[in-house]
């Protein structure tokens, strides 16, 4: 598979032409990335945009006491580090490998040259973006007025039909949690022993089923109410 391949199957350039594609593949480099690789930090200059072909990423903002806010978790055909990228300056969090795989980069100046030379491009990529910047604004809503039983509920329902769309399933035959308790805890806001207390209370009240990490839904109406 070509890298404008690789390209046409990410959300943020699918609806680019192959000749854009083509063009933005020219200038892309790929490398493996180790688990705790460190892509940047808070602070650094944002020379391009890196997107995953496979593992894990986390992006998180640190706390002069070393804990983390963890903002999201990427996986395979995901971007990040784009924001700053468009806007200039520097990142405002950092990114951290927490599952090993490879990354793709993309240099800041050859993304705006193509930009400036192909207006359509930033549309098109703006559309992609808009739904980046929409999620991030459901998951401030969601930290800010839902405590951590309301968050779990809402991160399980979500992940579960995820799962149904990419699956074409017709009932909720269960899902695995791809990341690590540790690192689902500070998405949800809490910490880990908080998780599994809030995990172990849904298991007892007969709401979901937890067979190491899969997990099946088993009163939707039950976590909805949530």
């Amino acid at each position: 598979m070509t890298l404008s391949d690789v390209l046409r199957r990410m959300p943020l350039f699918a609806s680019l032409s192959d000749a854009q594609r083509e063009a933005l593949a020219e200038h892309c480099l790929t490398a493996p990335c180790a688990r705790g690789k460190i892509f940047f930090m808070e602070g650094d200059e944002a020379a391009g945009l890196y997107i995953l072909l496979e593992g894990k990423v986390k992006v998180f903002r640190a706390a002069p006491d070393g804990r983390e806010a963890i903002l999201h978790v990427f996986g395979p055909g995901e971007p990040f580090g784009e924001v700053a990228v468009f806007q200039g300056g520097k990142f405002p969090a950092s990114a951290e490998c927490v599952e090993a795989g490879r990354s793709l980069f993309l240099p800041r100046t050859h993304l705006l040259e193509r930009i400036a030379g192909d207006p359509a491009l930033a549309l098109r990529m703006l559309g992609a973006l808009s739904l980046r910047l929409r999620a991030f604004a459901a998951k401030v809503e969601t930290l800010t007025l839902m405590e951590t039983p309301q968050r779990l509920a809402a991160y399980l329902l979500l992940t579960n039909d995820e799962r149904m769309e990419q699956t074409g399933g017709k009932t909720d035959a269960g899902f695995q949690l791809d990341i690590s308790k540790a690192l689902l805890a500070g998405l949800l806001g809490t910490a880990r022993e908080t998780l599994s207390r809030c995990l172990t209370r849904l298991v007892e009240q007969g709401a979901i089923s937890l067979d190491g990490r899969t997990v099946r839904i088993l009163d939707r109406k039950f976590l909805e109410g949530l």
